[in-house]
């Protein structure tokens, strides 16, 4: 989950996105593309950049891990992390119990 609240709606994230993709024509370079449309939707231009960059290697058009494979990825993460404490604590039982058995036959 993350630390903070998601402000915008992933349809609103997709406009804007697309805002920006269809202004870089009518603007010299990215950046001020997404300084105009970010002023009107109210966020930070860094934010909406990332958005564009985000959509980008969902597409393909960019290197780099998609939304759904790291997603995934963390789930798995997830679930090793957790099965690994699981092992763990069978370990530790499974020591006691080896040890209370010995105990209990040497009396």
């Amino acid at each position: 989950m993350s630390k903070t609240t998601n402000k915008f709606s992933p349809e609103v994230r997709e406009r804007a996105v697309r805002l920006v993709l269809d202004a870089e024509a009518q603007h010299p370079c990215r950046w001020q593309a997404v300084m105009s449309i970010a002023a009107k939707i109210g966020c930070t231009p860094q934010t909406l950049n990332d958005w564009v960059k985000k959509a980008e290697v969902d597409s393909g058009r960019r290197a780099g891990i998609p939304t759904e494979m790291a997603d995934r990825m963390k789930a798995l993460e997830r679930e090793n992390r957790e099965l690994r404490q699981a092992n763990e604590i069978l370990r530790k039982a499974s020591a006691y119990f080896a040890m209370a058995e010995l105990d209990r036959r040497s009396k």
